[in-house]
């Protein structure tokens, strides 16, 4: 055999280069798709529930709606039931838990990502402010019995919206916080040293630009956690939510009843009529839920447009 000869055989026997990469990134781009599709389904699944969930409540619902059923009391006659002094207690519970937690959870998102050194117990505090946002709801109303109910009972006046609120704002506060520092964070430094360079202050810098650039993003954050707010029901019972009141709330320190609590009492109820007052207090909840999510949403898009 001659030398031409076998340099040739050893050339077919060996592979062709860059096959394995080829074959490396056919694979991948298969998988690819495959994980594409497989979450395509998934998402196509869970709004087809969705949306049959919500056609059924509309069906039910929607023809029980009427001013009478706004403005009405709550009664033991179903077709007397109305949703007045849960739907104003929501309305005051979404207004003090936005007035308490917005400003304290991006203050703590403005101290933490800005102000604070990368310290051990700074760390501690940025891990268990993670942990706290997947605490069950339920724990954060025993801490609101326990503190703003019976300890701070005095001033809160015990059983009252703003035990409630406060309640919820602690909920919440871990989502805002968490939110609010990943846009700050996603702020390039150069505009951090731009104005520093030009003599502004840390403060003013955060004033005058850091704060308006992530306002959007914080905003997003504040949607979502508000969102889980409005729908919850545990916390509520736990810090004394009437489940049937025959007055309207006037102040932060009445006591109180709200949408998911009422929902809750009316699906409890063995009669039709009130299964079907709790569809049409569902619809009032999800216009309430799209009437602060739309004012937020604003907000956001006009600080985004700034930006």
């Amino acid at each position: 055999m001659t030398q031409s000869s076998t340099r040739r055989t050893q050339t077919e026997g060996r592979p062709e280069p860059g096959a394995d990469f080829r074959t490396s990134t056919s694979v991948r781009y298969g998988l690819d798709r495959l994980f594409t599709g497989l979450v395509f389904i998934a998402t196509i699944i869970g709004l087809i529930v969705l949306a049959v969930l919500l056609v059924d409540v509309a069906i039910d619902g929607i023809p029980r709606l009427s001013w009478d059923f706004i403005t009405s009391f709550p009664s033991s006659f179903p077709d007397n039931a109305g949703i007045y002094p849960a739907l104003l207690g929501s309305l005051w519970l979404l207004a003090l838990t936005t007035l308490i937690s917005v400003p304290l959870g991006i203050g703590a998102a403005i101290y933490l990502e800005e102000y604070a050194p990368d310290s051990r117990i700074n760390r501690l505090i940025e891990i268990n402010i993670s942990n706290l946002a997947g605490v069950p709801s339920i724990i954060y109303g025993l801490l609101g019995l326990g503190i703003f109910v019976n300890f701070l009972g005095p001033i809160t006046g015990g059983r009252s919206i703003i035990s409630g609120a406060l309640t919820l704002a602690l909920l919440i506060l871990p989502v805002i916080i968490i939110a609010a520092r990943e846009a700050l964070r996603a702020i390039p430094n150069a505009v951090r040293e731009g104005g520093m360079a030009l003599g502004a202050t840390r403060w003013e810098v955060i004033r005058s630009h850091l704060l308006p650039m992530a306002l959007p993003g914080a905003l997003t954050g504040t949607i979502l956690a508000l969102s889980r707010a409005i729908g919850e029901t545990a916390p509520l019972i736990v810090v004394g939510a009437a489940t049937f009141i025959t007055f309207a709330p006037e102040g932060p320190r009445d006591a109180y009843s709200a949408l998911p609590i009422q929902i809750f009492s009316w699906v409890s109820q063995p009669q039709a009529g009130f299964a079907v007052a709790a569809a049409a207090g569902i619809v009032v909840l999800m216009a309430v839920l799209v009437l602060a999510n739309s004012f937020a949403i604003w907000l956001r898009n006009k600080y985004q447009r700034r930006g």
